[in-house]
């Protein structure tokens, strides 16, 4: 049965109503406006998931002590490539990771929207779910989230509290204490398997084979698109890269694969015939049939390994957002046996329903209007160039200026070659991290791309954000001008408290 709800006969149909009040525009146009406004509402409001600090004071306080407690162990950036660690703390917590089944997530672009999407789908199918992702946006407890909701800040710290002496035993055993990341995905586990979670979609931090969050045996491994990132620790091409990301794929599992470059497709394939894993390619298997932009996203027909699902309104920007849809559907229908013990499809309705629910923050996100300023979290130039194509699709502004904010490990001069076609001006800047890129050695790099009429410097953020919207607002309250703030997720999830969200 359908979860939407049903229309009593003698009742006027939403939708014939904003066609026809819709009698000005374009009427291919007006059908996908209505369709999509409609499939809002069945789906109800997209959650903003990216929490504030804890408004009891005492609560933030033992926040904070957590944090600077994690703060004193080995960052994301500094890696002993081993799952020795994370498997001892596993061992003396009982082995949490193997109570639940899980959804394991790789890949260089895509993957947290895509596990944002699979757990919508889970969920809409009534399975307590546990995401597992990273990184944050604003507050370190998004990355544990139950039913689609992050932890909360209290059972953050009774989490952490909880598995504390076990995490310190493992410290005193081992050559290098666990690193922050580490100690992160053992309170995801015992977090899930407190729950209890029916099913865990967990996202790799880096690479596959000696990720942290490589200890769980996934029935389903899904490998969203490979490109040059994380090149000092991965490789330096696609098919070194998809070579490390394979080792998330389990004996006997199934692998769902994005659209990959022909040598990482290669790799990746030779590794699922060496683990007799059952394959599911985009493009052959599974793919978008059709997209069409709708007001606040797209409407879409998608080719699932149970069939096509038409109507599926995503409120989601950009074609690579459809290509995320597409493998999440795959990677669910897969995790029920769709296409293989179960001929039929999943029920098209809790799918639409599902697809209709999901958000992104800081992935294309509106969060403010007149000027419209968006923030997208593209650091890298693959994420760069997907973005400025669903810009330029999405909104039509007549003149766009970036704020750009980098980390200094990544390929930066890729990034800005990416966005120079959509930026009439770019601000740069720089956020709080430790690894962020000096303002002025950013400027030097965007001076040589976008010449230096084209770029201001502004080391602070909250002066770049004003200077990139008076630049905007020059073009007048009714020009079409725009703001978009990139480069970097720090980047964006400062971004996003300026300008009041959470």
């Amino acid at each position: 049965m359908s979860d939407l709800p049903q229309r009593d006969p003698n009742e006027s149909d939403p939708f014939e109503e904003i066609v026809a009040a819709e009698t000005d525009r374009d009427p291919d146009l007006a059908v996908i406006e209505a369709g999509s406004r409609t499939l809002r509402t069945h789906g109800g409001p997209a959650q903003d998931d990216a929490p504030a600090r804890p408004a009891d004071p005492a609560v933030d306080q033992a926040l904070r002590e957590v944090e600077t407690e994690l703060a004193t162990r080995w960052g994301e950036t500094k890696l002993e490539p081993s799952v020795a660690r994370i498997s001892a703390l596993m061992d003396v917590l009982g082995e949490p990771q193997r109570s639940y089944p899980s959804i394991h997530i790789t890949g260089t672009n895509g993957k947290t929207s895509t596990a944002r999407m699979i757990e919508a789908l889970l969920g809409a199918f009534e399975l307590r779910t546990g995401r597992y992702t990273s990184p944050h946006v604003q507050s370190v407890t998004e990355r544990i989230s139950l039913d689609g909701t992050p932890v909360s800040a209290e059972r953050f710290i009774e989490t952490y509290r909880d598995i504390k002496p076990y995490i310190e035993m493992v410290d005193s055993s081992q050559e290098y204490r666990l690193s922050f990341f580490e100690v992160l995905t053992g309170m995801a586990y015992a977090a899930f398997a407190d729950a209890p979670v029916d099913v865990a979609v967990v996202e790799v931090g880096m690479g596959g084979s000696w990720d942290a969050t490589n200890v769980i045996d996934a029935d389903v491994a899904v490998i969203t698109p490979i490109d040059l990132d994380h090149t000092d620790r991965l490789g330096g091409t696609p098919a070194e890269i998809a070579r490390e990301k394979a080792g998330i794929v389990k004996q006997g599992s199934t692998v769902v694969l994005a659209q990959q470059p022909v040598d990482a497709a290669q790799v990746l394939l030779k590794k699922a015939v060496e683990v007799d894993a059952t394959v599911a390619r985009e493009g052959l298997e599974f793919g978008v049939v059709s997209r069409q932009v709708a007001v606040g996203g797209q409407l879409l027909t998608l080719r699932g390994l149970g069939g096509e699902y038409d109507e599926v309104y995503l409120p989601l920007h950009g074609a690579y957002q459809a290509h995320n849809a597409a493998v999440a559907l795959a990677a669910v229908e897969a995790f029920f046996g769709v296409g293989s013990q179960r001929p039929e499809p999943l029920d098209a309705d809790t799918v639409r329903k599902a697809f209709a629910s999901v958000s992104s923050p800081g992935r294309l996100e509106v969060v403010r209007h007149s000027p419209t300023v968006v923030l997208d979290a593209a650091h890298n130039p693959a994420g760069g160039r997907a973005t400025a194509e669903a810009v330029s699709e999405a909104f039509d502004f007549s003149r766009l200026i970036g704020v750009v904010g980098a980390s200094a490990d990544k390929n930066v001069r890729g990034l800005l070659e990416a966005f120079e076609p959509i930026f009439a001006e770019v601000v740069v800047t720089q956020n709080s991290s430790h690894r962020a890129m000096d303002a002025d050695e950013l400027a030097a790099i965007a001076v040589e791309i976008f010449g230096e009429e084209r770029v201001q410097v502004e080391p602070r953020l909250p002066d770049a954000l004003e200077a990139a919207i008076t630049l905007a607002e020059e073009e007048g309250e009714y020009a079409g001008a725009g703001v978009l703030v990139t480069g970097s997720v720090i980047t964006v999830g400062e971004a996003r408290l300026l300008l009041g969200k959470g």
